[in-house]
């Protein structure tokens, strides 16, 4: 009887701490919506506006009212393929670009004016870890992701990276990967044969990201040791995966874009997510 008691504390104990574990649901509230073509791939902001990503076209938009402000638009021979996130860092709007789903996977950083919305820099990683899809900076800090996908693409006959291969990387000073992680295999189920498409550190010191699809955000924190980064919380919000960018200016705010096949509109959407 002693054992017998002795099993059943041990496994109350452990479901207490499974638990634990498990990811909190934060409450959202839907506060903002505009419309935008370009918004398919991504979306950055500013104190000021907020600006619409596509695979090769930026625009600029007055973030209280919605009116287009600015438009970058590749040439038609032009060097650029998929740009997939965005940023506003001083005054400079950095994107994550990458081939995609082109083989082998090639990245950049691509940087413009954030203002004209000239492209003014670039920062080539060739062939790495695999697709980047998103950077953001966070206290002298440039963090991305590299992507990796189990879908099959064009001329390979082969899964696109395995979504497993995925990593959070941290660049040092010079642009190079100082440290790495993988996702929790639980979390990486849910992107089903895509990945992790957008990522931004919230104001509550923890690393939110997107899948490519689902409506919902992922909340991250380092581990406290080993190489899987911790799930911690999900919050659902208006948005359809892809690039997201937590509001500096604003509480609380996260930005996102929805591509809405059925009503053939893409939308920028701003969402207050519960933070403890």
């Amino acid at each position: 009887m002693l054992r017998a008691t002795i099993a059943i504390a041990f496994l109350a104990a452990g479901l207490v701490a499974a638990r634990a574990e498990d990811p909190k649901t934060h409450a959202t509230e839907a506060i903002a919506s505009f419309p935008a073509p370009e918004a398919r791939q991504a979306v950055a902001v500013d104190a000021d506006a907020f600006y619409a990503i596509t695979d090769r076209a930026i625009s600029r938009y007055n973030k209280k009212t919605g009116a287009k402000l600015t438009t970058w638009t590749d040439a038609k021979d032009g060097p650029f393929i998929h740009l997939d996130s965005g940023v506003v860092i001083d005054g400079k709007l950095y994107t994550a670009h990458s081939n995609y789903p082109e083989w082998p996977m090639t990245s950049s950083i691509e940087i413009w004016d954030a203002t004209t919305l000239k492209h003014i820099g670039t920062r080539s990683f060739g062939i790495d870890r695999g697709s980047l899809t998103w950077i953001d900076y966070r206290d002298g800090v440039w963090w991305g992701a590299f992507a990796n996908y189990n879908r099959v693409f064009g001329r390979s006959p082969l899964a696109y990276g395995n979504k497993y291969n995925t990593q959070i990387v941290r660049f040092d000073a010079d642009w190079r990967i100082a440290e790495a992680w993988v996702l929790p295999p639980q979390l990486m189920e849910k992107f089903q044969d895509m990945s992790n498409s957008g990522g931004s550190w919230g104001p509550d010191g923890r690393l939110w990201i997107t899948g490519h699809d689902l409506p919902e955000l992922y909340a991250l924190e380092l581990p406290k040791a080993g190489s899987v980064l911790r799930w911690v919380g999900t919050a659902p919000a208006p948005i359809a995966g892809q690039g997201i960018a937590w509001d500096r200016t604003q509480k609380d705010v996260i930005w996102g874009v929805i591509r809405d096949k059925v009503k053939g509109e893409n939308r920028v959407t701003a969402t207050r997510v519960q933070l403890p």
